[in-house]
């Protein structure tokens, strides 16, 4: 991946003071999953709550969740599910009472509380830590909780009365368990659950008393009950117990710091400020280049119908904020996933197009083993993810060697289904627009979910073949689709579900809107297409009755395709009334990618990259006078910054990491001004020029331009932007008053 090596560009950002503002705090104990506070290091998580019932006042609760734990299904057919494992319990001497205050640092990964209970006062500090599989929690407590203590609770033991207190799901396969407690050397105390086979897991915990009124209990969770799955979670627990305790946290600390400063967003709008800096946080939480693709869930698995990976959507959108945000890496668990399942994809098409193809159903476990049978396009669709990461890398191995042969099979599949017909197009079968009519199982020929996914998966495989210099047999194949392939169905509504079916009635999926986004193969750029797109996201909000979280994120990025940055910001607010307390979501169970495409959608309103432009601003909203993004990565692998005062774009700049073409939209008519700076931060070549909104650079590797309008270069630096909507940690628990009084504002 290419890295910046430096820049003109000055960041005067006290990122602790800056974070500090957008934690998540609670004023109360939370009570509820849906208001937990919740930490992971993309593997391991926990989400800390209490609960009401009267004798469970004294436990703090943390629900613990290791994402690659899975059970074998001996109930009926159907891949191997998450299962949950249970939870290590803070037990009080005396009820949690007030004040009590918990907040999680964003800035620190960590959770900080002070319980006051009714015998006394408990202040305690938690991580997962970032680069070891270990959860850490630290007490201190005053005479009258001397005796607070840490509990591990297997799942099939954990108090009813807790386990219950989030619902319970009868769709969740919830396996027979064998539990087992031994205690090793050193005082490491483990758990063992076996669920059928080699499925199961270990947990491995040390609680220590440092000083009469200081403990610290670490905790650790291996997959699997084998010998080997038991030496990990003790070597891990053994290792994190020996260590010097604040060097172990620092240098948790200090992955999480460098994590954060690479790319930066202020917005004069407080609670979505907040609300995105905390999915930056979820999303470090959620995976890591070297662990498991991010699922429905994460870390942080509860009662759900969905314990899984889902492809028609969730994934994708999960994946949605790496490339703006300049967090490639987290991307990388995605890409892992695909070429360490390369032989599953190929077994979920059927025998006969197995020796050329590749598909993905909707659902399945971690090993990607799912059959395609209606809902044809999903390989195709995170084809665009790859593709997308490719775009904003510029990593021509991961062009050739991973996206090319998958999206080469992906394409096949398609290939054996298309029909010619009478008219002279190719068409295809009734396949599935996904969340259109599921109850029913409705199909629908040419549905434009798979005709766009062809088109645009033909369209990548030659620029491809023309990028790497290849000579595919396949090549005129790919032409020939392209110039046969039957149009995308349109009536007086705009873009149709497929042929002869119009969007009818409630569709809370935009799968029937892909050629729009996130496939940009409609642009908007000529009056008949703006019309278009106008028209369908129209006719597709007016069908509210089953529109959800998501489609407030897909809806909010079609209307930044617009320019229609108010709209944008309103369908933004919508999702904020939908999302719970702690930035998590719901529907019949929790699901984590809605949140995560809320911070792309943020990030299509400040910089858009698709089709060869890099779009800067494109969808402001009026009220937004203010704001700043600093090294928001684009396609052609540019860094990009920008700073916007009393409604005006002060300056851009644009950073080369790849020595791409390079057409900026600038928002700017009139004189424009610039200079190109070389990698020894020395002006190459300034000019200027008078343009209608766009401009061609041409900037070579690690170089930058600095764009502005005025006589002379503007004040280059980067800070926090104010506003008036400012309000310091929104998110957390249930607070509604905190909008207005002394607790608005920056602290």
């Amino acid at each position: 991946m290419k890295e910046s090596k430096g820049s003109a560009i000055h960041m005067e950002v006290d990122w602790e003071r800056f974070m500090s503002a957008n934690d998540m705090e609670w004023v109360v104990k939370p009570v509820s999953w849906d208001e937990g506070a919740f930490l992971g290091n993309g593997l391991l998580g926990t989400m800390v709550y209490g609960e009401e019932h009267a004798s469970k006042r004294h436990v703090l609760r943390m629900v613990t969740g290791r994402t690659d734990v899975t059970a074998n299904r001996v109930d009926k057919p159907g891949f191997p599910p998450r299962v949950p494992l249970g939870e290590l319990d803070l037990e009080l001497a005396g009820r949690i009472y007030h004040p009590t205050h918990m907040r999680v640092s964003l800035w620190n990964a960590e959770l900080l509380a002070t319980l006051t209970t009714t015998s006394g006062e408990v202040k305690l500090r938690s991580l997962v830590h970032s680069l070891y599989p270990v959860i850490a929690v630290e007490i201190e407590t005053t005479p009258g909780e001397s005796a607070a203590r840490c509990a591990w609770y297997a799942y099939p033991e954990v108090d009813p009365i807790l386990k219950n207190a989030d619902g319970v799901n009868l769709n969740q396969y919830i396996p027979s368990t064998e539990v087992e407690h031994t205690e090793v050397a050193d005082g490491i105390h483990v758990c063992t659950q076996r669920y059928s086979g080699e499925d199961g897991c270990v947990t491995a915990w040390k609680d220590v008393q440092i000083t009469p009124n200081r403990r610290i209990c670490w905790l650790s969770v291996a997959n699997g009950h084998n010998e080997s799955a038991v030496a990990e979670a003790v070597e891990a627990v053994a290792q994190a117990s020996a260590a010097n305790f604040e060097e172990w946290v620092q240098a948790h600390r200090a992955w999480w710091h460098q994590y954060y400063r690479q790319s930066f967003v202020s917005l004069p709008d407080g609670r979505l400020e907040s609300f995105y800096w905390i999915q930056m946080y979820k999303l470090a939480s959620a995976t890591r280049p070297d662990k498991p693709l991010i699922d429905n869930q994460g870390p942080w698995l509860t009662s759900t119908p969905w314990p899984g990976v889902w492809f028609n959507m969730n994934v994708q959108m999960s994946y949605s904020p790496v490339y703006t945000a300049n967090r490639l890496h987290m991307g990388e668990s995605l890409v892992r996933s695909l070429t360490d399942n390369w032989d599953n994809l190929i077994l979920n098409v059927p025998e006969d197009c197995r020796h050329d193809s590749a598909g993905l159903g909707r659902s399945c476990s971690f090993d990607l083993r799912a059959q395609v049978e209606d809902e044809v396009g999903n390989l195709t669709w995170i084809s665009h993810s790859i593709w997308r990461h490719y775009r904003y890398a510029m990593d021509e191995k991961m062009l050739g060697e991973v996206l090319f042969p998958i999206l080469k099979r992906s394409v096949n599949y398609y290939r054996h289904l298309l029909e010619e017909g009478t008219d002279g197009f190719l068409h295809l079968p009734p396949t599935i627009s996904p969340e259109y009519g599921s109850f029913m199982r409705t199909t629908v020929r040419d549905c434009h979910y798979d005709v766009s996914l062809l088109r645009w998966g033909c369209e990548t495989l030659l620029h491809i073949s023309q990028k790497l210099a290849m000579k595919d047999p396949l090549i005129q194949e790919w032409e020939d689709i392209l110039k046969k392939l039957v149009p995308l169905p349109v009536d007086e509504t705009g873009f149709m579900v497929g042929q002869d079916m119009p969007l009818a009635y409630g569709h809370r999926h935009f799968s029937h809107l892909l050629a729009i986004f996130p496939l940009h193969l409609v642009s908007g750029d000529t009056q008949e297409e703006y019309e278009l797109i106008a028209t369908s996201l129209r006719h597709w909000l007016s069908k509210e009755g089953d529109l959800r979280g998501f489609s407030m994120t897909g809806a909010a990025s079609i209307a930044a395709v617009l320019g229609w940055g108010d709209e944008a910001w309103r369908l933004l607010q919508s999702l904020l009334l939908i999302i719970k307390p702690n930035t998590m979501y719901k529907e019949a169970g929790p699901v984590i990618e809605t949140p995560l495409a809320g911070a792309e959608s943020i990030h299509d309103m400040l910089l858009q990259s698709w089709g060869g432009k890099l779009r800067v601003l494109p969808a402001v909203p009026e009220a937004w006078t203010e704001l700043a993004f600093h090294d928001l990565r684009a396609e052609g692998a540019f860094l990009v910054s920008a700073v916007r005062k009393e409604g005006v774009t002060q300056w851009i700049r644009v950073k080369s990491l790849a020595g791409e073409p390079c057409l900026v939209k600038t928002g700017w008519k009139g004189l424009v001004r610039w200079n190109i700076i070389g990698n020894d931060n020395n002006v190459r070549v300034s000019g200027e020029s008078f343009i209608d909104d766009e401009i061609a650079l041409d900037l070579h590797e690690d170089e930058e331009v600095i764009l502005f309008i005025g006589e002379a270069v503007p004040d280059l630096r980067v800070q926090p932007v104010q506003g008036t909507d400012k309000v310091s940690r929104y998110f957390g628990g249930h607070k509604p008053w905190r909008l207005y009084g002394f607790h608005s504002g920056r602290l």
